[in-house]
């Protein structure tokens, strides 16, 4: 009863608060910006889109990962980047502007692409027998979930923005009190999980963390984006909204087991975009070409 409450009822406060919060920090420039420098989105979009599932399936597959374990990591893979990484990129002298484009395009482009990545996962790892076909219906309803408070927080943006403004950080931080408060709950229902397999999807999880902010930031620079375009997309893709990925794996999929990489990947991938961050500040503000 206690755990239907927390996952049927808070996650979802819990999801719609942080997309409000994001919704108060957009605006339809956000979108607009797109434009103005498009390879950087789109090559961020790629590495986020088509990358890290790659990664994640490879760390699955070497790591000899269980079926629903496989199959949360690659939900994780395919949830967009978390509103957390506008905080981080901004502590690391990253381009903020270009991570609020980035979290709010691929919101809306995950709406597709989660589906397909998922679905094909499911088919992938899990027998016949155990096969449950992505429920669309409920996939629509995340898709809700997701739109319905950022248009409302968009809203609220355009026609009370100093209210927005002075909105913005409490909500940011409520909503990371609730993450926190819910990744406990996951690993406190799913605690006799995480022991049995706690040291494999530790690994998994910091392995697939570090993929996707090393690759996020040293392939931008090979292409030659500017140096702060690279920390804004190392810590887009880095940092994953693992409450939605929570959700769809609770409340679509209805398996507390596919929730727990999840739930470890959002521990892991604070400690280590806090110390990126740290490392970044360190080097020299080279000028970007």
């Amino acid at each position: 009863m206690q755990d239907s409450i927390i996952f049927d009822l808070l996650l979802p406060i819990a999801l719609g608060v942080i997309m409000l919060g994001l919704g108060l920090s957009l605006t339809v420039a956000d979108f607009q910006r797109v434009l103005r420098y498009p390879r950087a989105v789109l090559f961020g979009l790629a590495l986020q889109t088509l990358v890290l599932p790659w990664a994640a399936f490879g760390i699955a597959i070497v790591l000899d990962l269980p079926p629903e374990l496989a199959v949360g990591l690659m939900l994780l893979a395919a949830s967009p980047g978390g509103a957390t990484a506008n905080l981080y990129s901004h502590l690391a002298r990253g381009d903020v502007a270009l991570n609020i484009t980035l979290t709010a395009t691929n919101s809306l482009l995950c709406l597709v692409s989660l589906p397909l990545i998922v679905g094909w996962s499911l088919g992938f790892f899990m027998d016949a027998d155990t096969y449950v076909p992505p429920p669309f219906r409920k996939i629509i309803e995340v898709g809700g979930l997701i739109l319905f408070p950022v248009v409302i927080g968009m809203v609220v943006r355009h026609f009370a923005g100093a209210f927005a403004a002075r909105a913005q950080t409490p909500i940011k931080l409520f909503s990371i009190a609730l993450l926190v408060g819910l990744i406990g709950a996951v690993l406190w229902s799913q605690w006799g999980i995480l022991v049995t397999f706690a040291a494999t999807v530790g690994v998994a999880c910091l392995a697939f963390n570090l993929v996707s902010m090393g690759t996020g930031y040293a392939l931008p620079l090979a292409i030659r984006l500017p140096r702060k375009q690279a920390i804004a997309i190392a810590m887009e893709i880095g940092i994953h909204n693992g409450t939605l990925a929570i959700f769809i794996a609770l409340n679509v999929l209805d398996n507390n087991l596919m929730s727990v990489p999840a739930a470890i990947y959002s521990l892991v991938m604070f400690i280590t975009a806090g110390v990126f961050a740290w490392w970044l500040t360190r080097k020299p503000q080279d000028q970007a070409p």
